[in-house]
């Protein structure tokens, strides 16, 4: 992945896959609904911890490369 906008439409794309509103991911991850979206947008500056706990839920790894 090379952008925060691939980050975010893999989450949301993921989500929608699994049958997720917005709403339920958020509180699955404890994070808020608008911190999501804006994940899902590749906007703001989330917190790492806020982007892994999404990925946890949703089955997914980030791996970070050089």
């Amino acid at each position: 992945m090379n952008s925060a906008s691939e980050l975010g439409a893999t989450l949301q794309r993921t989500r929608k896959n699994h049958g997720l509103t917005q709403e339920q991911l958020a509180d699955l991850a404890g994070i808020s609904e608008r911190t999501l979206r804006s994940i899902e947008r590749g906007a703001g500056n989330p917190s790492i911890e806020a982007v892994l706990s999404v990925a946890d839920v949703l089955g997914l790894r980030i791996v970070v490369t050089e």
